[in-house]
């Protein structure tokens, strides 16, 4: 069964594809003309894909067509190239055009993962009896759908990770932003520190008060809380075992990149219709 149905993992692929094109089946630098063949791209990105959705070890999605050591080469090549961002840029591109990003309203929260192995990531979580853990502060629309992701150790407060964190957003929609934007914030934010940045950046603020009770319904913010529940889905982030901050956030930005194509598919079912349109609502 595979990891992800073909109607989310095509129009990845096809994107990725693009992104990074076939390189030659043989390395043209040997000297005898002749090596190994190498391992297509597209087999050794479902591999990832695999290790993405299941969270599993290299060594546990590899098999006879693909082995664990050229996942971890081929995947420090591609977080080289930045390919996990450019592939979300063109995803955001695809579900502006189609759907259209609500950019009036924004909002972006911290969630703390599992880090076990420790790496460049990896801190003291708070929540974890001091255990390794990872947070990752993600930006998001009206909708929830993710503009931007900073990663960070655990035990850093998500105040300070709010500027880096609209920057990754402004960066991966190419600095297009509407004439006034309200950002949403829950109270961990409450601090003239974050009002001054927000003020600095055109941001109106829209932050709850520390001790006010507030239910998280109340604004605009809850759908934050609903994308770090789609973006644990996959097993790879709810536990992530790599130590290379670069490979980290390519998982990262691959996983925000299925999010936003699964929902662009699932809103496009009312407006459009397409002959591969998926049978089912529930895209797993």
């Amino acid at each position: 069964m595979p990891a992800l149905p073909s109607s989310l993992f095509e129009p990845v692929w096809v994107q990725f594809a693009a992104l990074w094109p076939e390189q030659p089946e043989f390395d043209p630098a040997h000297p005898l003309g002749c090596h190994r063949r190498r391992i297509p791209d597209r087999v050794v990105f479902e591999h990832v894909i695999a290790a993405l959705v299941h969270g599993s070890g290299y060594e546990r999605v590899a098999s006879d067509a693909c082995s664990d050591r050229t996942i971890c080469r081929r995947l420090r090549s591609w977080a080289q190239a930045g390919l996990g961002e450019q592939l979300h840029e063109l995803a955001l591109d695809a579900y502006d055009r189609m759907i259209g990003l609500d950019l009036a309203d924004v909002s972006a929260d911290g969630a703390i993962t599992k880090a076990p192995c420790g790496g460049d990531r990896a801190g003291r979580s708070p929540v974890d009896r001091g255990k390794g853990g990872m947070k990752r502060s993600t930006g998001v629309d009206g909708y929830g759908i993710p503009l931007g992701i900073t990663s960070a150790p655990a035990n850093r407060h998500d105040s300070p990770l709010l500027r880096d964190t609209f920057t990754a957003c402004s960066t991966q929609l190419r600095h297009h932003w509407p004439e006034q934007v309200t950002a949403h914030l829950d109270r961990g934010y409450d601090s003239n520190r974050t009002r001054d940045l927000l003020e600095e950046i055109g941001f109106d603020a829209e932050i709850a008060r520390k001790g006010i009770p507030t239910p998280v319904q109340i604004g605009k913010r809850w759908v934050v809380e609903r994308t770090n529940s789609w973006m644990n889905g996959f097993g790879k982030i709810r536990r992530c075992t790599d130590r290379d901050a670069q490979i980290i956030d390519l998982y990262l930005y691959l996983a925000a990149t299925i999010v936003t194509i699964r929902q662009l598919i699932q809103r496009a079912r009312t407006l459009y219709r397409w002959d591969t349109r998926p049978t089912t609502r529930r895209l797993k």
